[in-house]
Order: structure tokens, then C-alpha cells, then sequence
């Protein structure tokens, strides 16, 4: 069950969270973990109507994204950081 949740993470970029905290725990799964991985196939099935639709000739209609990021910037730990933002509209 928990190698089809990550094959849908690659569209559904909205459960990954849930689906890889699940998959830590296959090891030794618990009835809990079960519960859980049943409760996001029972959300992606109600929400298999929703999503953005794009319009196709529109001349209104513009996609902008900016993307930023940092190599190596925490004086700490040496770990690099990045970031993206786009606007539909």
C-alpha cells in the first residue's frame, strides 16, 4: 500500500508528508499505522474532483514563479536551503 501512496506523491504532492512518515514505520507497522495509510486513501478519494484547471485560450491568464536558494548557508550544520513561490493569475 505504501509503494502506490509514493508513486502518487509525484502529482499529489499534498499527502507526502503523511505518506512518508507511514512509510518509516513498515518495518514494524502497528494497527495504528494501518489506520492511518487507510485514512489518506479515504481522502484521495474524496478529493478526486478537485485540482486548478488552466484555461486554454486565455489571454488574461499568466504564470509567474521565482525560485531562490542557499549552498551550503547555515553557519551551523553547513546545510543548503532553497525555495520556490508561483502565482496563478
Amino acid at each position: 500500500m505504501i509503494g502506490s501512496l509514493l508513486y502518487l506523491t509525484a502529482s499529489r504532492p499534498n499527502i507526502m508528508f503523511s505518506v512518508f512518515l507511514c512509510a518509516r514505520f513498515q518495518a514494524d507497522p502497528k494497527e495504528s499505522h494501518l489506520t492511518a495509510v487507510k485514512r489518506i486513501f479515504r481522502y484521495l478519494l474524496g478529493t478526486q474532483g478537485l485540482g486548478i484547471w488552466y484555461p486554454r485560450h486565455s489571454t488574461s491568464f499568466k504564470i509567474v514563479g521565482f525560485s531562490d536558494s542557499d549552498f551550503a548557508g547555515c553557519k551551523v550544520d553547513r546545510k543548503s536551503t532553497s525555495g520556490t513561490c508561483q502565482f496563478i493569475g
